[in-house]
């Protein structure tokens, strides 16, 4: 199970948003896996993520977390993440991957026709599919769809609505660019897995509102 499922918005705007992560299973690869995760993150690294990270450390968006750093902090077990916006990215990612047989569970959490896409063009088949089932309960109680799909950038939910909202009102009023803002947003995301291109794309279309 993985809280990357929850992610909001329009079809278009989900083609362009991919979270790759690994994890470990206690009592089978986990004990040793630190230098494996390290290999994973490398790897992702050399084909420029968005963004990058453990929920063990934090992400590269956030001002003391440099790339070296996270590397050798990283023990084992630390689940890692990166995240692309393109197809192409994630399928030289996986298939570098796949080269380097890592022996740990490598997740991808995006549209399943385009992951399946990625796996067979690499020649693999994916071995199960995870779906959402979207928000049970009180949900007249949620925020307004629009902040559904920053928060939901990030796993734990960690980006809260009154600084999202803050952030959307500090665009409109040109205090902040969309770039900025999304940036703000995604450091308070300490899994790693919070895609400020979307987020930036989103804040420029309330700009046309």
């Amino acid at each position: 199970m993985t809280n990357t499922l929850h992610r909001r918005g329009a079809e278009e705007d989900l083609k362009k948003d991919y979270v790759i992560f690994v994890s470990m299973a206690r009592g089978i690869n986990r004990e040793g896996s630190a230098p494996k995760i390290h290999e994973f993150l490398r790897i992702c690294q050399r084909h420029n993520p968005i963004n990058i990270g453990s929920s063990k450390w934090g992400s590269v968006l956030q001002d003391d977390v440099a790339f070296p750093d996270l590397i050798a902090n990283l023990k084992d077990g630390a689940t890692s993440a990166a995240v692309f916006t393109d197809l192409d990215t994630l399928r030289e990612v996986m298939a570098e991957l796949i080269e380097a047989d890592l022996g740990i569970s490598i997740n991808v959490s995006g549209l399943l026709d385009h992951v399946q896409e990625c796996c067979r063009g690499n020649g693999i088949e994916r071995h199960s599919v995870e779906h959402s089932l979207g928000f049970w309960g009180s949900s007249d109680r949620l925020p307004e769809r629009e902040l559904l799909e920053f928060n939901t950038l990030c796993g734990h939910g960690l980006v809260s609505f009154n600084l999202i909202r803050k952030m959307i009102d500090y665009v409109k009023m040109r205090r902040l660019t969309p770039r900025e803002a999304a940036k703000i947003m995604g450091k308070c995301c300490e899994c790693a897995v919070f895609n400020t291109d979307r987020a930036e794309r989103l804040l420029e279309k309330l700009l046309q509102t």
